[in-house]
């Protein structure tokens, strides 16, 4: 199986998760966090999940999985350590057009969960296709000290920077070419070494925008 790599706007979209372990939480706190309307059914749910229910993050309802919990759903996640439970939810949503992760059981999925690297707007996505979570993590750890946290702060440098010269209205070619340039020049090793005066100074002389930099 090869999958279509896709990065999905969930914000308000209601996103079922079926279970209430260890492996819900990180479901639900994944979703939670892109701003998704998070429904958790569960007979029995860990400490973390009823935290997260009491502060208003998820939904939860304590319950035996239903056929009607997925109406309105926008993807479904099944997630308990029950397999026929499992393929159930599958099979349920399937049928209702649902897209659906099944934890552990790539051959029942309609997609995948990569191993995720997070920088601010930075995410690298890993994945090996379901053969082997493993080595899904152990290549994000080899990406997370390739890319510290000066890529959270680039991006939102050259976000502020985008919006800035888009609104001038300059040629889009001419503009391509100036972001290009700045990218590769060596605004990163300035903003990791705190040398923020001297950012701004590259902006400046390859874009003619002074942002007069400062960390975020």
């Amino acid at each position: 199986m090869k999958y279509y790599p896709v990065f999905l706007d969930i914000s308000e979209k209601k996103c079922v998760v079926v279970g209430g372990g260890r492996v819900a939480e990180r479901k639900a706190g994944r979703l939670f966090s892109c701003g998704a309307h998070v429904v958790v059914i569960a007979g029995k749910a860990t400490a973390l999940l009823e935290e997260m229910c009491r502060e208003g993050k998820i939904a939860l309802i304590h319950a035996d999985y239903d056929r009607s919990a997925l109406d309105g759903a926008f993807l479904a996640f099944a997630a308990t350590n029950n397999a026929a439970v499992n393929r159930q939810v599958a099979l349920d949503a399937r049928a209702c057009g649902v897209l659906t992760n099944v934890a552990d059981a790539p051959d029942r999925c309609d997609f995948i969960v990569p191993s995720v690297v997070e920088r601010g707007d930075l995410t690298i996505a890993v994945s090996t296709g379901g053969s082997s979570p493993a080595v899904a993590r152990k290549i994000r750890k080899e990406l997370e000290a390739l890319y510290g946290e000066e890529y959270s702060e680039l991006l939102r440098i050259m976000g502020k920077l985008r919006e800035t010269i888009i609104a001038e209205g300059r040629d889009s070619d001419e503009n391509r070419e100036k972001f290009e340039l700045l990218a590769c020049s060596d605004i990163l090793d300035c903003i990791r070494e705190g040398r923020m005066a001297d950012a701004d100074a590259i902006i400046e002389r390859l874009t003619g925008v002074g942002m007069e930099v400062k960390k975020g």
